[in-house]
């Protein structure tokens, strides 16, 4: 093994400048490379032997659909492989729980490592298969190491003494001990690094693992199996499994499943709580659900507001991704008296953005997922627009060579309508006038959801208020409400935005862990 981080010398990896040449050329290499890899066949992983099927779906590039990123085993054809990967799981935690916590940080680090190495190859291959652009994907990909790097010092620190109160007569200690066998169940939206960090901290905390990736995203989800390769964690640790419902069914329902991580959309987050929550023949413990789920947020911009600041946060947020982010600017409020004038600013910004394929690096808005999200999306807009509100810039798709929607402003939005209450994650904006302050903050708090939000105002007092009366997991003042960091932002939603995980924060691996009290009397 290689020689351990300290638990304080955190540091996030950095962005890829490019607009520096090199960094550019180095990219197209990369997408060159996984060009030519397109089209391959793949395989579940039990216990560290590939499970291939007659039954196979193909992963498809949204930004051209006629191209096949991937071919997996549908693995709903054969339900059982769910509870050979859970047998395995159960087999490596025998082992596998005590392992010295430095030695699985220590596997983490080794990731890190290869996947700094493949950096670009990362980023390429979600280019391919989810089509983010090249900033988009390189973001993702360091945050990915970012979750490598934190999990793996904050294991260190859980592992260490613990502080409790002292008496005479007795030697006390609280020790953290992982639960057991976890069904990860990751997005397709962010397929390296959410996938990623929910899996390594449930095995940095001495957990095993079935992850089951979105259908729309195994590929990424491949490669990072083959760094888990790699670095040599053990077999069985780390399960892998391609299929849609029944596969993820199968592994929340068992009997042998301690906890599930689950990253994804209201609806299933809430079924699988629900599921979760009924005991199962032979099952002796509650299981535990780590939850996060969508979002409707919103950016209030103020009448005091730095108009050009809020303009390029708004825009940034809205259509970063297609939109495609829980955190996602989608409802922007706005302060009557300067909606005119910030309207202008933001269609300004809006109507320079580059719409094209991903793989080029000019492009700043691709395509969305899938066509159901393509179709889903433009109801939305007809939806929005039958309730009286205005497209001023947008409005429209092409879903001949892929699923590209014109990023879109919907105006004369009103609290309660659709688009101001539904989660859409597309390229779609909803604005709506605010009468002040007050108005406005009832407006943002006016939602099932509560994940992230944002607030632009000079004064201090306002900003104030929105700490305390702003009702979301991740607030920013004066800044864009995405672009959470790891360990600078820790990342979880209220309400119906899940369990307020705060992935990337200091208590998160605590989700994958128990105490113990230990008294000796002496």
């Amino acid at each position: 093994m290689q020689t351990q981080r300290k638990t304080d010398d955190f540091k996030n990896e950095p962005f890829t400048d490019f607009s520096v040449e090199e960094n550019a050329e180095a990219m197209r290499q990369a997408i060159e490379q996984v060009r030519g890899e397109l089209g391959r066949e793949y395989a579940s992983i039990i216990n560290g032997e590939k499970v291939s099927l007659d039954s196979k779906f193909n992963s498809i590039n949204p930004a051209r659909k006629d191209e096949v990123v991937g071919i997996f085993p549908e693995g709903d054809a054969d339900t059982t492989l769910a509870d050979k990967a859970i047998d395995a799981a159960t087999e490596a935690f025998r082992t596998w729980q005590s392992v010295p916590a430095a030695e699985r940080a220590d596997y983490l680090f080794k990731i890190a490592d290869i996947m700094r190495r493949r950096k670009h190859e990362l980023s390429a291959w979600m280019v391919f298969e989810v089509a983010k652009t090249w900033a988009e994907a390189d973001g993702d990909t360091a945050e990915a190491i970012d979750f490598a790097e934190f999990y793996g010092r904050e294991m260190l620190r859980w592992s260490q003494e613990q502080p409790i109160t002292k008496i005479p007569g007795e030697d006390n200690s609280l020790e953290y001990i992982p639960l057991g066998v976890g069904a990860v169940i990751p997005p397709w939206n962010f397929p390296l690094a959410i996938m990623a960090g929910m899996t390594m901290a449930a095995v940095v905390a001495g957990n095993t693992v079935v992850v089951k990736p979105s259908s729309d995203s195994p590929t990424i989800a491949a490669k990072f199996m083959e760094i888990v390769d790699e670095a040599g964690i053990p077999a069985g640790v780390v399960n892998f499994l391609t299929g849609s419902a029944k596969t993820g069914e199968a592994m929340v329902t068992s009997p042998k499943t301690r906890f599930i991580s689950f990253t994804g959309s209201k609806g299933v987050g809430l079924h699988i709580n629900q599921v979760a929550a009924k005991p199962q023949e032979g099952q002796i413990w509650i299981k535990r659900v780590v939850a996060e789920m969508g979002g409707k947020d919103a950016i209030v911009v103020c009448d005091d507001a730095d108009l050009d600041e809020a303009a390029t946060g708004v825009v940034q947020a809205a259509f970063g991704f297609q939109g495609q982010k829980c955190s996602a600017c989608s409802r922007l409020i706005v302060d009557e008296k300067v909606h005119d004038e910030l309207l202008a600013k933001i269609l300004a910004l809006t109507t320079t953005l580059n719409i094209g394929q991903p793989t080029e690096g000019d492009t700043n808005v691709a395509a969305v997922i899938n066509q159901k999200a393509f179709d889903k999306t433009l109801e939305y807009i007809e939806k929005a627009v039958s309730e009286g509100g205005s497209v001023v810039t947008g409005g429209s798709g092409d879903d001949g060579e892929g699923f590209f929607i014109k990023p879109t402003i919907v105006d004369n939005v009103e609290p309660g309508q659709t688009l101001e209450q539904e989660e859409v994650f597309a390229p779609v904006l909803a604005v709506v006038k605010s009468k002040d302050y007050d108005h406005a903050l009832a407006i943002a708090n006016g939602t099932e959801f509560g994940l992230t939000g944002s607030v632009y105002s000079a004064s201090e007092e306002r900003l104030e208020r929105a700490r305390r009366e702003f009702h979301v997991g991740n607030l920013y003042l004066n800044r864009k409400c995405t672009g959470a960091l790891v360990g600078v932002h820790p990342f979880g939603g209220f309400n119906m935005s899940g369990t307020d995980s705060k992935a990337g924060g200091r208590e998160y691996l605590l989700q994958f862990m128990q105490g113990k009290l230990v008294s000796r009397k002496i």
